[in-house]
Formats: structure tokens, C-alpha cells, sequence
């Protein structure tokens, strides 16, 4: 009979477990509740409207970035939106001017009255493409006789020149250009630099002196 019967002893402990196990964890949640209720107990309303303040405060701060950085983002694409664009079409005016080159250095039809037309031609198209350029922002950069800006312009070579100080521009070989003051393409230039024999002789004006 006592065999029979420790199947359900087991049963009946097993059940008395499991509610004081979740007797134990109602427990704890009970806890765990009153400790919040306890510390909302603990802040003051003035402290709590200055916690919500500052929430609010941080919130709109971080509504107030996000703007910031749309419009610019917004902007920036308005105005450089046809940069790559604009630096392709570039490629129009310099076929422009080599072609002028390859015509004029053909001897068969050099001081011809067909090519003087010709060209007339060519600098009329290349004038209005200049100009709706300019209309959209996207200007020539006047280089001559100026003195190198990295920011602008790039050397190609060095010339010897007594006339120009070293490092003026002299020679340009590929127009740069700009749009909206952003450098859409470097001018590539030649600049100015002393003859070599102009150095020497200074210096030996310079040991000269130094001997007297």
C-alpha cells in the first residue's frame, strides 16, 4: 500500500515546487515594483518637470541637427548636383581649340579665305558655350601674367624669362575653370623661372662685392 501511494506523494510535492516557485518570483517582481514606486516616490515634481525638460531639451536639439544637415545636404546637391556633368562638357571647348590648332598648321588651306571663316565659325560656337556656362555658375579662371596658386592652377613646365618674376604664369595650356568658387578644373600652365646665366652672373656679381 505504501508503494502505491509515493506516485502521488511525488506528484504533490512536485506541484508545491512550482508554486513556491512562482510565489517566489511574484515575490520578487512585488520587490522589483516597489523599488521603482519608491524612487519615483523619492524625486520631487519640480525635479521630475526638470528631467522631462531636459529630455525634451536633448530631443529637440537633435531635431534641430537633423535640419541642419538636410538642408545642407539639400543645398550642396542644388549646387554641385551638375559637377561631373559640368567637368565633361569641358571636353567640348578643348576639342574646340584643337581643332582651331590642327587648322591653322595645315598648310594646304593656311591663310585661305575658307579658313579665316572657318575659324570665325569656331570662336562664335566657342563664345556661347562660355556663356551659358557663366549663366550656370561655371567660370573661366584668368590665369596670365599671375603669379602660381596651387589651389587653381597646376605647372606643367618651367620657361626661362628675364623680363617675368620666377613662378609667373606665362603660357597657358588648358583653360581651368570654376563653379560656384569650387574648382571644377585646374588651369595647366607654364610659369616663368631666371635664365640659368642670369643666376651665375649674379652670383658672381654677388662674390664680387662680397670680395670689396
Amino acid at each position: 500500500m505504501n508503494k502505491e501511494q509515493n506516485p502521488n506523494n511525488s506528484e504533490n510535492l512536485s506541484e508545491d515546487t512550482q508554486s513556491q516557485k512562482i510565489n517566489s518570483e511574484s515575490t520578487q517582481e512585488n520587490s522589483g515594483n516597489e523599488e521603482n514606486k519608491e524612487k519615483d516616490i523619492e524625486k520631487s515634481p519640480e525635479e521630475k518637470i526638470l528631467e522631462l525638460e531636459d529630455k525634451l531639451a536633448r530631443t529637440f536639439a537633435e531635431m534641430e541637427n537633423q535640419r541642419r544637415r538636410f538642408e545642407k545636404e539639400k543645398e550642396e546637391a542644388y549646387e554641385y548636383g551638375g559637377f561631373n556633368f559640368a567637368k565633361e562638357a569641358l571636353t567640348l571647348i578643348d576639342n574646340f581649340e584643337r581643332s582651331k590648332q590642327i587648322l591653322k598648321s595645315d598648310e594646304s588651306i593656311k591663310d585661305s579665305e575658307i579658313l579665316n571663316k572657318i575659324l570665325e565659325h569656331f570662336d562664335i560656337i566657342n563664345e556661347d558655350l562660355i556663356s551659358i556656362f557663366a549663366k550656370n555658375d561655371i567660370k573661366p579662371i584668368e590665369c596670365l601674367n599671375k603669379k602660381l596658386d596651387p589651389n587653381f592652377h597646376q605647372a606643367m613646365m618651367e620657361i626661362e624669362d628675364e623680363q617675368k618674376e620666377a613662378g609667373t604664369i606665362i603660357q597657358e595650356i588648358q583653360k581651368g575653370f570654376t563653379i560656384k568658387n569650387r574648382l571644377l578644373r585646374p588651369s595647366l600652365v607654364g610659369v616663368s623661372k631666371k635664365p640659368i646665366y642670369k643666376d651665375k652672373k649674379d652670383e658672381e656679381n654677388k662674390e664680387e662685392l662680397d670680395k670689396k
